[in-house]
């Protein structure tokens, strides 16, 4: 969106994903800079470096899901397939289990959004 282009739905969804995922791995976010007209640019450019200490596997996923073209950027089966993702482990805390497999998907909501989105 920051490119002037339309709104990518899902995977527009993935790629605030992947900053999500950068920031909670690495401790900061993929693109700062103080003078907002860089920031666009590095984000547009996709200039960010991946601290040495994560996983290769994890880094592979990073690079995956913050893809700028949108139709190369990897799908949600494909990351629920990544050998990253798939060695996340169910955590139980005072009765709530905390998964990558609990959160039911509807498939009807996700027929509105694309269909709202397009």
């Amino acid at each position: 969106m920051i490119a002037g282009k339309k709104y990518y739905g899902l995977a527009s969804d993935i790629w605030s994903c992947g900053i999500i995922l950068y920031a909670m791995t690495c401790g900061f976010l993929p693109f700062e800079d103080p003078n907002t007209n860089k920031l666009y640019k590095k984000i547009l450019a996709c200039d960010y470096s991946i601290p040495s200490a994560l996983s290769v596997d994890c880094k592979d996923l990073v690079k995956k899901i913050l893809n700028t073209d949108p139709a190369k950027r990897i799908n949600i089966g494909d990351i629920r397939q990544h050998d990253w993702y798939t060695r996340i482990r169910s955590v139980e805390m005072e009765g709530v289990i905390i998964g990558k497999d609990r959160i039911p998907v509807i498939s009807e909501f996700l027929d509105m959004l694309k269909e709202h989105f397009q």
